[in-house]
């Protein structure tokens, strides 16, 4: 049974969300960190929330 999302703080920069997410999905860190950068500049900040919103509450 595969756990919940977990941040991952070994290979995580700032929180480990975008570690997180990218052993979640079995995406590589550096591509989910350069899509999170254009998601926050083209989404006017939104991205940055939800960001700061799942580095609060997910263990």
């Amino acid at each position: 049974m595969k756990q919940g999302f977990r941040k991952n703080r070994q290979n995580g920069m700032i929180f480990g969300v975008c570690a997180g997410i990218a052993d979640h999905f079995g995406f590589d860190v550096l591509w989910t960190r350069v899509a999170f950068v254009a998601l926050t500049l083209l989404g006017f900040g939104l991205p940055l929330l939800l960001y700061l919103t799942v580095a609060i509450l997910a263990p």
